[in-house]
């Protein structure tokens, strides 16, 4: 996407440019205000371009495509001033030297743009951050000599004689933070984005499924990682490391005022995973897209599956200017719905329980973020295509009725009580803030008032909290014992847990009592940050308390050929699941083989199966024939067949694409030191057992993907009746759609609703089945079109259908293959494992190629989706093909 994945859509369907439709469903949230697409876009009106959203909002155009052409992202200062980026490469564009960041300045403060700066010149600007004089930019860096993409790279910005232009070149903080080889291969579309800071100091990054190989901070750090998550930073560039893993194409965060993270991912091209929002709970797995079907049961599961879409910004808003129903709560964008929604939240153990309610539509959007004055501003992409365009895009504002300007003082002229003070601020833009420029004061006076409050329980608690990492980040070594004291209170017992371990340098200081006592907490949030703190810690001696944690009945895998519950809230499983993360995370061999066979055995054998040991090995075979427990024999076994292939080194040469393989546990298997013993005790077991057990061992060896032949179990190729439609034999087909000019077209549509059932029949008719499955229980073949419906409107299918290569539908792009034994394939991609590769070419011709036997593959720019394909069609036959697939909503 623009990574906004373009998601979604680069998801699931060939999109081309869009034009915004009204949507007219009903608002949860209450009444809603009329308003003109016109209007914001400073157009003509047009009965069809309201926008709706609730009353008691102004909502109005603040700049247009003259000034911020395909806005990707924007940030806010806490002062007001606007920070957009721009970006004319789009989500699958290659050139550089498109993009920049224009800074917008409402001077008097009546809602109208004032001036404008050019403020830096960045291509693919993915995420803004604002703190003080210092503009962090997340974006692509291209080579000066190939004008070839080469990385990702978060850096910073001064503007220290604030005349709204960087003063001279940013500072790198961190480099290589996504896969080179896909960003010139494909664009940015799944690659890393937004950014934004918490109230502990970090820099939290949201991570697409390009993942990223030897991203390297200022320590000279390194770190690598397959498949998308959250990372964090300090904003000097220092300490990164994971937060969490397994989302697919996350594009933003929103962070709440205790810490709590969350996201909405992106749609995968209809192969089972669809938009969902997440909590993100330190160091959790959470599936994509290796454990989110078959393996539920090692992953935190998404709270929520809420079907088709594209999600974008994120924002947890929390300023006092709000009213309260819309106030405390994650906002988070969807670009294919067009639609900014409210995900109200409810604390369900350590996690929560969400109900999704739409907020406010807007064309394509893509960012929001709030000043310190309460003014929210949105920017929307409104139909600049996958490579972007001069004259689509547009940022808007959007305040409460009866809101009134509050000047943001200036934090650098104020004293430190007033800062401290400014902890207190209902306003978690002023908190954030205050906290920052705190930091940067002599330390004894500045930690000496943030502790102050933290200690203080008349204070409200999310101002103790903002003080509380205020000070941990002031004092450092110095206020563990501060800290330490702090985890007597009830109310902040979680969070100095959590500031404790913050950071790794001095963590050796720290003791480990609190921790363990924390264990023992009655809240299930405090032994969350408890055994998150122990594995941060390291400590073996924990061990032994960790694996006390109980494992639920829920913890079970799923039945064969079934998908688990990977969008149902279960926060039963959150503490044993963390206390896996922490066991493995110190590396508890010793621990964990002591424990099989006790009652603490289940949560023992479930973190061995990521303990790629020998010493793993050996204690599991050894322990094997001194159990006499069934259930338990069987977990070993089950343990051992996990361990047998480990995931290979990643080396960010490839990309799993849109819609991977998600059989699990791991996409490219490869053997390992104690792969070779595991085979020999698994066969020398299988041989006692009869024909039911030997189904057992081949059920092992298909569910693990262990490719031991003897086992059985394996995948066999079943062959199936295909369709086979020769497209090329009905491009030249004329008809009334052949000759007639898109605009035509577009305006039949608003006049022909067409029959869905004859759509449905033209929908084999004319060869779309050959490459598009409807249902989930169909085979996938090309893009899939169940979900169409709920992220397109009719004109935007029927755009796709007559330009099918003005933007190549993700699935739909043709590829070139050169093979092994002088072989040449042409077509598009069907499905693909690190194994094989199935095709299927114009005529319907399917072919299966091993991967090993790939030398060459190359992504041609023109679509395997002919043009011409309704030509022979009258306008009522296409008419009626476009409402049946604008009904497909699955």
């Amino acid at each position: 996407m623009l990574k906004f994945s373009l998601t979604l859509f680069l998801c699931l369907s060939f999109f081309l440019t869009f034009k915004y439709f009204a949507n007219t469903r009903s608002n949860e949230a209450g009444p809603t205000k009329p308003n003109t697409l016109a209007s914001i876009r400073g157009q003509s009106h047009s009965k069809s371009d309201s926008l709706h959203w609730p009353a008691g909002f102004t909502i109005t155009r603040f700049a247009g495509p003259e000034l911020t052409p395909s806005p990707a992202c924007l940030a806010v200062a806490a002062t007001g001033e606007v920070f957009v980026g721009v970006d004319m490469i789009g989500s699958l564009g290659k050139d550089p030297g498109k993009g920049r960041i224009i800074k917008l300045i409402d001077s008097d403060n009546d809602g109208k743009l004032d001036k404008h700066t050019d403020f830096a010149d960045v291509d693919d600007p993915r995420g803004i951050l604002i703190m003080g004089d210092q503009v962090f930019v997340l974006h692509t860096v291209f080579s000066k000599e190939t004008l070839k993409a080469t990385g990702m790279i978060l850096e910073v910005f001064e503007d220290k004689d604030h005349d709204g232009i960087a003063d001279g070149p940013p500072k790198p903080l961190v480099e290589h933070l996504s896969n080179a080889h896909m960003l010139v291969e494909r664009g940015t579309d799944h690659a890393t984005n937004g950014i934004r800071m918490g109230i502990d100091g970090w820099i939290y990054i949201a991570v697409g499924d390009f993942g990223f190989h030897d991203a390297t901070d200022r320590d000279g750090k390194k770190l690598t990682m397959l498949g998308g998550g959250i990372i964090r930073v300090r904003p000097n560039g220092e300490e990164m490391e994971v937060y969490t893993h397994g989302t697919r194409n996350i594009y933003d965060v929103a962070i709440d005022p205790y810490m709590n993270v969350f996201t909405r991912d992106n749609t995968n091209d209809g192969g089972g995973w669809n938009i969902r929002f997440s909590h993100h709970i330190q160091s959790g797995e959470y599936g994509y897209p290796l454990l989110f079907q078959h393996f539920t049961d090692e992953i935190l599961p998404a709270l929520v599956d809420l079907g088709g879409g594209s999600g974008t910004g994120s924002l947890f808003m929390d300023e006092p200017t709000w009213p309260e129903k819309y106030n405390h709560v994650p906002m988070t964008a969807d670009w294919g719905r067009s639609e900014l929604y409210i995900n109200r939240v409810k604390p369900d153990g350590a996690s929560f329980k969400q109900t999704e309610e739409p907020f406010i539509e807007l064309p394509q959007i893509t960012d929001l973020d709030v000043d310190g004055s309460g003014r929210l501003y949105l920017s929307a992409w409104d139909g600049a295509g996958y490579s972007g365009s001069a004259s689509k895009g547009y940022v808007i504002r959007a305040i409460p009725n009866g809101w009134n300007y509050k000047a943001f003082p200036d934090v650098k002229a104020l004293a430190v009580a007033d800062l401290a003070n400014m902890l207190k601020s209902e306003s978690a833009v002023a908190r954030l803030n205050a906290s920052q420029e705190l930091i940067t004061r002599p330390a004894d006076e500045s930690s000496k008032a943030a502790f102050a409050i933290a200690s203080d329980a008349s204070v409200a608690l999310y101002a103790r909290v903002a003080a509380l990492f205020t000070y941990g980040q002031i004092a450092r070594e110095s206020g563990i014992a501060n800290l330490v004291q702090l985890t007597e209170d009830n109310a902040l017992r979680e969070f100095a847990l959590r500031a404790l371990t913050d950071r790794k340098e001095g963590i050796a200081q720290v003791p480990i009592a609190p921790f363990l006592n924390g264990l023992k907490d009655p809240s299930p949030r405090v032994k969350a940050a408890a055994i998150i703190g122990l594995g941060r810690l390291g400590r073996l001696e924990a061990a032994p308390q960790l694996l006390k944690t109980q494992v639920p009945a829920s913890f079970a895998a799923p039945a064969k050929n079934t998908e688990g519950p990977h969008a149902t809230p279960n926060s039963a499983i959150i503490l044993p699941h963390l206390a896996v993360r922490a066991l493995v995370s110190m590396n508890a061999v010793d621990e964990c083989v002591s424990a099989i066979g006790t009652t603490n055995s289940t949560l023992a054998l479930w973190a061995l199966r990521y303990m790629y040991d020998t010493k793993a090995v050996n204690g599991l075979i050894v322990a094997y024939p001194k159990i006499k427990d069934v259930k338990t024999k069987k977990q070993i076994l089950v343990t051992l067949a996990r361990l047998y292939k480990q995931e290979a080194p990643y080396d960010a040469s490839w990309w799993w694409g849109t819609r991977p393989d998600s059989h699990g546990p791991i996409y490219k298997g490869i053997t390992w030191g104690g792969s070779a013993r595991i085979e020999k005790f698994l066969t020398l077991e299988r041989s006692k057992a009869g024909a039911a057990g030997k189904q057992f061992y081949a059920d092992l060896n298909e569910r693990h993907q262990m490719g031991i032949t003897a086992f059985g179990g394996e995948e066999k190729s079943v062959p199936t009746k295909e369709i086979k439609v020769d497209l090329s034999k009905i491009l030249n087909k004329k008809g009334q759609i052949g000759n007639s000019s898109i605009e035509d077209v577009m305006l039949m549509l608003a006049k022909v609703k067409g029959d869905p059932k004859k759509g449905k029949a033209l929908f084999t008719q004319q060869g779309c089945v050959a490459c598009h499955s409807l249902t989930r229980g169909e085979k996938l073949k090309g893009p899939f079109m169940g979900q169409i419906g709920s992220i397109m409107n009719r004109q935007q299918i029927a755009e796709s259908i007559l330009k099918p290569s003005a933007s190549i539908s993700q699935g739909f792009a043709t590829v070139m293959i050169t093979a092994k034994g002088n072989k040449n394939y042409m077509g598009f991609i069907t499905d693909e494992s690190a194994q094989k590769i199935v095709m299927r070419n114009i005529t319907g011709d399917v072919f299966t190629i091993k991967s090993s036997d790939v030398i060459t593959r190359k992504e041609l720019k023109t679509s395997m989706m002919p043009v011409g394909l309704a030509n022979a069609l009258s306008y009522d036959e296409f008419a009626s093909l476009v409402t049946f697939l604008s009904q497909q909503k699955n």
